[in-house]
């Protein structure tokens, strides 16, 4: 089913995906109807329009796992640059929303940017998704050609690599190989959910050794 949507009224229920048929040129003008606001979600491929409207809880496990990002990468000294709120587009082709984006091999080409020209700078090398609302699929990221993408779901962590033309599920991630990375999220998220965010973290650095 596809649904008619206003250019300059796309408010939804918290939790609510819209999908409607749409051009290039609908899907930017949704896109600057909504303003500074970081919701709804917009993402466009292949004259198709998915609007989403996250629930607290997606915010909350995106957030979550960009944290244990960072405090691995702090564990290897390793610099980076992160980015969300964050639209990749690639004009007349696709757009994208993803909860985080992280730049870890190429950091230096992004480091100090206000605007990325995605046709001529690299793509980030991992990306993180939560899908809460069926609204994500790993194939969303092959137009952009990114390295790693982590999709979170009920069912728990799922890391996919790009090889040649299409998304592979892998054990380990390529950016920390000696980590079993699955084990150690649901860990956070165990904690994070009696104990609160700050706990986890910080019982995650215990563990680490940071």
């Amino acid at each position: 089913m596809y649904a008619v949507i206003s250019p300059v009224e796309i408010q939804l229920p918290v939790g609510c995906v819209v999908r409607l048929l749409g051009t290039w040129q609908d899907y930017c003008s949704l896109r600057e109807s909504r303003g500074d606001r970081a919701t709804p979600r917009i993402k466009y491929s292949e004259g198709e329009i998915l609007l989403m409207s996250p629930l607290p809880k997606h915010g909350r496990e995106a957030h979550l796992l960009a944290r244990v990002i960072e405090v691995l990468l702090e564990c290897q000294n390793r610099n980076y640059e992160a980015f969300t709120p964050i639209t990749i587009e690639l004009p007349e082709q696709g757009g994208i929303e993803p909860d985080y984006c992280f730049y870890l091999d190429n950091w230096q080409a992004v480091v100090g940017q206000e605007r990325i020209d995605w046709r001529n700078s690299p793509p980030p090398d991992l990306v993180i998704e939560v899908d809460v609302t069926s609204y994500t699929a790993v194939e969303d990221y092959l137009p952009y050609k990114v390295p790693e993408v982590w999709l979170y779901r009920d069912t728990g962590l799922q890391i996919y690599n790009l090889e040649r033309d299409g998304y592979q599920p892998q054990d380990l991630s390529r950016y920390f190989p000696n980590v079993e990375l699955s084990g150690l999220v649901e860990q956070v998220f165990s904690v994070a959910l009696t104990q609160g965010t700050g706990e986890a973290i910080r019982d995650l650095r215990r563990r680490l050794g940071a």
